[in-house]
């Protein structure tokens, strides 16, 4: 796969000045393949030669200024362009493209449900090459004018507002000046409902078989986008730069969403087909105005080269939280973020691959890719939360505002963000940048308590470099209620400090980084955690008990706090939690790492039988009906950790959970995907439910049940699946993927440890990124926690040469296995 160097970006850049696309795209010319004819018209400033990129199937015509250019020079790819002279030039390209069956390109999907297809483009980064040709960096911005052919029956969506000419035509208004990444076309017998907001029209678009659930939440998505809208206008000065706003959910997407100006795409999950709780509608919330920042920050000032990428995720990251906070019904989004988002950046930065949130060293596109991570967000997001707690949220967005304005319809570095910051106030962000933005790892923040004047004084330890703003809580036992801890009061704390900062009497909880506005790692004195293990559910703000519950997390995966202290703390605060989003992150890790991982084989089953137990707590609980959310959960995990099916088996004969929910597809697949891995049921069982939703989902569920049955012959024919067929899309492939690993069953897959490292080069290799992310990441033997397992993939490492997205996947998810041998201590 040919990738472009910053070094031949920066060269093409130069040379040439790209004004326009013209392009057509045919998508009724069969299944595998559509026709794709490009016209660019550009400049170039000087003599000298380039190229332009493609992927097509069949290139058949290339004409540049009318003179045709030779078929044979194209390769890796490319088509040179050699002698080009200073000035006007035009570029004909007519070319056979593929779809894709793996997100990237124009992805072609057939719903099972009632046989309708779909296609959309997902062309980040630099996957425009898979739908036309393009010199495609995104620095080259161009307008591009779209028209495309279409079945009879299909609605064509675009950028910008698009006409039906008749007989299947279609044609999109052109864009402003975007970069090639950014054009978006999706088509299909889309169910759309459409209104206007500001005097611009606003859509929503899913498939015909997900309309009823689309209807159900019509009012909800247009409601959060309508309020995100307007809070943007008020943040910044710049209006809404484009023609109309469209948000299309459609089918195996890879991402959560991407950010095409006019037309965002979402991962049709998010259209719900069962029950959800209000912490997944949250998220949903979240993601709209995440994407709808990206509108500014992304599309009408675009990063100029890849090393930038972090500054568009990590602004959208913070602005979705935030604003999701300041404009919709949702009260603690920055909850969700700590419980999980962030733990996701503090695991990423302890890993090997780790990078600073500005990486130095992007040297091509193949390597950019690797930095959409934990990092580029969460800790993105992070410094940048850090940022306005230290610099001021006016002077935040007046520097945002000056940026808009400077860079509007071009590109823009990081030293051109930080000098906008730096006009509109007198600190020195360059410092801050450079202490925050230039370095890795994950600073570890611990009190230190001494005896003052008859109270105590503290200092914070650092270990790390940064500059911290923090809250430091100080919380006493309630007098009435000695179970309960109340806030004294927060101190605001500079660190490294100029001298020890008094407190009063000691407090029986001191905590620091109350209300998350940092990004480090904390620990507790003594007396501290004595409060913490026997107060924690009684601390009243919900973000508070996510910085301790985070604590605690980061404790067991450093090795100083036991695995099994973790799941006592569980036990006993989780029965008493009202935040749903730290119920659903608590009984993740506890399940996910503490219970399948942390833990040796001989002491799972009775971790197991403590989240039973904590599971039977909250559904005792949620007897009365008054949190449908919460018993959710406690329904979700319950089956998640059974050890044995009588209980979830009857609830499947039943249809129902005695006293709720019934049961509805997402909890029928689930409970069945249980008794799969506990060997309570069969093929038989499983044809039925499919019969019963032959829906897309159930199409992923059913795999992914399949891939679960402890039975050689089932493993022997998802791994081919898998690794010897190529036709399974990038959603089949996770969900069998995911089915096929489980910590019951590992003497039974044993051998396919060493046949993953034999079999997983080769795929990647042969299937590209997307599949090879997903190997690395859903098909990794994540539950054979041994010695030799990690000498295995360190040995792969060494001498099978992974494509770099699939070495990236591996280095993390082998860190993470002797993570797991030094929590167990071995």
């Amino acid at each position: 796969m040919s990738v472009i160097t910053r070094d031949e970006a920066q060269l093409r850049a130069q040379l040439l000045d790209v004004h326009r696309y013209t392009i057509e795209l045919d998508l009724t010319t069969g299944d595998e393949t559509f026709g794709s004819r490009t016209v660019i018209r550009f400049s170039a400033r000087s003599d000298g030669d380039t190229f332009v990129e493609l992927k097509p199937a069949e290139l058949r015509a290339a004409t540049l200024d009318g003179q045709p250019l030779d078929p044979d020079s194209f390769h890796d790819d490319r088509l040179p362009l050699k002698n080009l002279t200073a000035g006007e030039h035009e570029l004909h390209i007519d070319a056979v493209m593929r779809y894709s069956r793996t997100g990237e390109g124009m992805h072609r999907f057939t719903d099972p449900t009632d046989g309708e297809t779909y296609v959309y483009t997902q062309l980040f980064l630099d996957d425009v090459q898979r739908v036309f040709a393009a010199f495609d960096q995104p620095d080259l911005k161009a307008v591009f004018e779209l028209t495309v052919t279409a079945p009879q029956d299909w609605t064509v969506l675009a950028n910008g507002i698009t006409e039906h000419l008749g007989e299947g035509r279609w044609k999109a208004a052109p864009t402003p000046l975007i970069s090639t990444y950014l054009v978006a076309v999706a088509a299909g017998p889309w169910h759309s409902v459409r209104t206007e907001h500001r005097g611009l029209p606003f859509g929503i678009h899913c498939r015909r078989s997900l309309a009823p659930h689309l209807d159900a939440d019509t009012e909800e998505i247009f409601e959060v986008t309508r309020a995100c809208f307007d809070r943007y206008h008020e943040k910044f000065e710049e209006p809404y730069p484009f023609d109309s706003y469209d948000q299309a959910f459609v089918p195996e997407f890879n991402a959560g969403a991407m950010e095409n100006p006019g037309l965002v795409t979402f991962r049709d999950e998010f259209v719900y087909r069962s029950a959800v709780t209000d912490t997944e509608r949250q998220t949903r919330a979240m993601v709209i105005a995440h994407e709808m920042a990206h509108m500014w920050f992304g599309d009408l000032v675009t990063l100029k080269w890849w090393d930038d990428i972090w500054l568009n995720e990590s602004f959208a990251e913070y602005m979705g939280y935030q604003t999701t906070l300041e404009a919709t019904r949702f009260s603690e989004p920055w909850v969700e973020f700590g419980v999980t988002r962030k733990a996701w950046g503090y695991d990423a930065d302890q890993r090997p691959s780790t990078h600073p949130v500005a990486p130095e060293a992007v040297d091509d596109t193949a390597a950019a890719l690797l930095n959409f991570d934990g990092i580029s967000y969460a800790k993105g997001a992070s410094a940048l939360r850090q940022l306005v707690a230290w610099l001021g949220e006016k002077d935040f967005l007046a520097g945002i505002n000056i940026h808009f304005q400077r860079h509007k319809f071009a590109n823009a570095t990081l030293a051109d963000f930080i000098d906008s910051l730096a006009a509109a106030t007198d600190r020195d962000v360059h410092a801050w940048a450079g202490a925050w933005l230039s370095t890795t790892g994950v600073d570890t923040l611990s009190p230190v308590l001494e005896s003052a004047d008859g109270g105590c004084s503290l200092t914070v330890d650092r270990a790390g470099s940064r500059p911290h703003r923090v809250s430091v809580g100080l919380y006493d036992r309630d007098l009435a209620d000695q179970g309960s801890l109340v806030l004294r009061e927060r101190i605001g704390l500079d660190v490294p400090q100029t001298e020890p900062q008094p407190i009063g009497k000691r407090p029986a909880l001191l905590l620091l980084n109350d209300g998350d506005l940092t990004y480090a790692k904390i620990r507790f004195d003594g007396e501290s955690f004595e409060s913490v293990r026997t107060g924690l559910s009684r601390l009243p703000d919900p973000l508070t008990r996510a910085v301790v519950w985070n604590a605690l997390r980061d404790a067991v995966r450093d090795g100083e706090l036991a695995p099994a202290a973790y799941l006592e703390a569980a036990r006993a605060h989780l029965p008493l939690e009202t935040d749903l989003a730290l119920v659903e992150g608590v009984l993740a890790f506890a399940s996910a790492h503490v219970a399948d991982r942390y833990l040796r084989p001989e002491d799972r089953p009775a971790a197991l039988a403590t989240l039973t137990a904590l599971c039977r707590d909250l559904l005792r609980r949620t007897e009365d009906g008054d949190n449908p959310g919460l018993r959710l959960v406690a329904v979700r995990h319950f089956v998640d950790v059974a050890a044995h099916p009588d209980t979830i088996a009857a609830w499947l004969a039943d249809g129902t959970v005695p006293g709720g929910p019934e049961l509805d597809p997402e909890l029928r697949w689930r409970i069945l995907g249980r008794l799969a891995v506990l060997g309570a049921t069969d093929e038989a069982a499983i044809a039925a439910e499919l019969d019963r939703d032959p829906s897309a989902t159930g199409q992923e569920g059913a795999a992914g049940c399949r891939a679960a049955l402890p039975d050689p012959e089932a493993k022997r024919a998802a791994w081919e699946a898998m690794f010897t067929g190529d036709n399974l899309s990038n959603y089949l492939f996770t969900s069998t993927a995911r089915g096929f690993w489980q910590p019951e069953q590992a003497d039974l897959v044993r051998e396919y440890v060493p046949r993953y490292y034999e079999d997983v080069v080769a795929l990647a290799a042969r299937r590209g990124p997307a599949i090879a992310v997903a190997a690395g990441r859903w098909a990794f033997p994540r539950f054979a926690v041994d010695a030799e397992h990690l000498a295995l993939g360190e040995a792969c490492l060494r001498e099978a040469g992974p494509v770099v997205a699939l070495r990236r996947k591996l280095v993390d998810e082998l860190d993470d296995l002797a993570r797991a041998l030094r929590v167990r201590g071995e």
